[in-house]
């Protein structure tokens, strides 16, 4: 099982959590939209029974043992385009997503 952060979306998570030792980013995926699951990612407060972790470019990324199967193999990336910023799922195991880019499908 493996996520990972590119260098950009690792400077990026370090700065929203400056200050938070150990920085500890939470990913997950909870039901939602008109494609069935959306991506949550968030400061992780705390490390759950029922979460794993993953160290990568000096992140913790916490995730829940139902999130892992639907974002095993995801890399997480962050791109700045003009005005425009935004963390981007690479998700090999997406099958579909919905018009508006909210929700997907596994």
């Amino acid at each position: 099982m493996n996520i990972r952060l590119t260098e950009a979306a690792a400077k990026r998570v370090a700065h929203i959590l400056a200050g938070q030792q150990p920085p500890m980013l939470r990913l997950g995926v909870r039901k939602s939209g008109c494609s069935g699951y959306a991506y949550v990612v968030e400061p992780a407060q705390q490390v759950n029974d029922d979460d794993l972790q993953f160290d990568d470019r000096g992140v913790r990324l916490v995730v829940s043992r139902d999130s892992l199967p639907i974002l095993d193999g995801m890399e997480l990336d962050y791109r700045k385009e003009g005005l425009n910023e935004a963390f981007k799922f690479n998700n090999p195991n997406v099958k579909d997503s919905c018009g508006c880019g909210e929700s997907f499908s596994v």
